[in-house]
């Protein structure tokens, strides 16, 4: 088992699933965006889904219309949604009875900045995941301030994690903070190179 909460986003293919799933990942995310270059047609995600047991399946969107989403949840059986606007939080908070992740930009905003705005959408979300399209560092000014905000908000961190030091780092960090990781295409079908995700994985497991 892991120490702390994971979860990994981009699910794409069985074998990312079943390893993560076996590893004791929590979360398994998967895109329902058809736009999105990660997305899992509703077939697809049944025939990865049939494998598992024990995790929690997330769609994940991008998507700005909540009435495009509960359309499209529809084809997907999820245990948890994530979305990137936090205004489409309070209407699908009335809609399902799923919890709901937001996922923030941590390019948007300083380290000392985001308090405000998990604040405000506390009531709505069950965690806040924080990731980063720019590649950004989990600098000292994070890992200073990550605990404290963990003392209040449910968090998972899902950028800078690919470096030696930021995997020490994070393990000097509380264990209610949870981490998530992104997953990767397969080299070709049945074989695929785990690369990082397992090293920071097997640093995670409980001695």
């Amino acid at each position: 088992m892991l120490t702390r909460t994971v979860k990994i986003s981009n699910v794409t293919n069985l074998s990312d699933a079943r390893y993560c799933a076996g590893m004791g990942v929590e979360m398994l995310g998967f895109s329902i965006d058809e736009d999105s270059p990660n997305y899992i047609s509703p077939k697809k995600f049944e025939d990865i889904c049939s494998w598992l047991a024990g995790v929690t399946l997330v769609a994940e969107t991008a998507q700005s219309s909540a009435e495009a989403i509960l359309l499209q949840l529809q084809q997907y059986p999820v245990h948890a949604v994530q979305v990137e606007d936090p205004g489409l939080l309070g209407y699908l908070k009335s809609e399902l009875a799923l919890p709901l992740i937001l996922r923030i930009s941590v390019d948007q905003y300083e380290a000392d900045e985001i308090q405000s705005l998990l604040n405000r959408y506390e009531d709505a979300a069950t965690h806040f995941l924080l990731e980063s399209d720019q590649d950004a560092e989990l600098s000292l000014n994070w890992l200073q301030i990550l605990p404290s905000l963990a003392e209040e908000h449910p968090l998972l961190i899902g950028f800078g994690l690919d470096t030696d030091s930021a995997i020490i780092a994070l393990n000097n960090l509380p264990e209610n903070i949870g981490i998530a990781l992104r997953g990767s295409e397969e080299i070709r079908p049945g074989y695929k190179d785990f690369g990082s995700m397992m090293d920071i994985l097997e640093a995670l497991e409980e001695q």
